[in-house]
């Protein structure tokens, strides 16, 4: 197994999913860059790792170019190379939460931010790592969602994870040509802060998908894990 220590970007790893990686990865001795918008909660939260060394806190918006850009660029400055790239940032709006089809009752000022950060972000981010990845025969991981290969009344949150999971395929038959892995991992019903205080009772813990992606960045040297969904047991769909 690849069990040297790496370089690894993570967008959107104050909390949730993004947070358990970020600290699993650097318990097990890798260097970690981790981006997020709010510059409070990205301090509070490399203030709780013990590891000064080897993070890396960037604030940065994942859905803008320029930001993506300098998070890669600063990473690879800081630590001399990029070995994978975590696309991670993203949420839901909270009216698709609150019960109904968002597409008839929701509210469409706060759709624009989630399709941005959703499905442009991850883009952003390939087109700014691949280069970097392809020097170190890295992987681009990508979070989609089981609402990507599920469908549900109205929602748009669905369509946008869609998106990743299109967006992923197409980026392997390109990456993979130049030594480049790609994995998207889909996960269920996960019980972080996207749910807004309302995740179900079955959901799963963030750290179960950190070992998830932990398990596609130790894959053995030329083998490409593609896919991984994960559910919870009792989840239906």
């Amino acid at each position: 197994m690849n069990t040297h220590a790496r370089t690894i970007l993570i967008t959107g790893a104050t909390s949730g999913i993004g947070a358990a990686t970020a600290r699993l990865l650097i318990d097990r001795g890798h260097r970690v860059a981790v981006t997020g918008r709010a510059e409070d909660k990205l301090e509070a939260f490399i203030a709780g790792l013990d590891a000064p060394d080897r993070v890396l806190g960037l604030v940065s918006d994942a859905a803008d170019w320029d930001d993506t850009r300098e998070a890669v660029a600063r990473t690879v400055d800081r630590f001399g190379s990029l070995d994978a790239a975590i696309a991670n940032a993203g949420f839901t709006s909270a009216d698709h939460l609150t019960g109904g089809v968002p597409i008839d009752n929701g509210d469409p000022e706060l759709w624009s931010p989630m399709v941005l950060t959703n499905v442009l972000g991850p883009a952003l981010l390939a087109t700014a790592a691949l280069p970097h990845l392809e020097a170190t025969g890295g992987r681009l991981v990508l979070l989609g969602s089981v609402a990507g290969v599920k469908n549900a009344p109205g929602h748009l949150y669905g369509a946008t994870k869609w998106a990743v999971v299109g967006l992923a395929e197409n980026i392997r038959l390109h990456a993979t040509t130049r030594g480049v892995g790609v994995t998207l991992v889909n996960p269920g019903m996960i019980d972080t802060p996207f749910w807004h205080g309302a995740a179900p009772s079955f959901a799963i813990s963030p750290e179960a998908i950190a070992a998830a992606i932990a398990f596609a960045l130790d894959q053995p040297v030329g083998v490409d894990l593609n896919t991984v969904t994960i559910r919870p047991i009792g989840q239906p769909v």
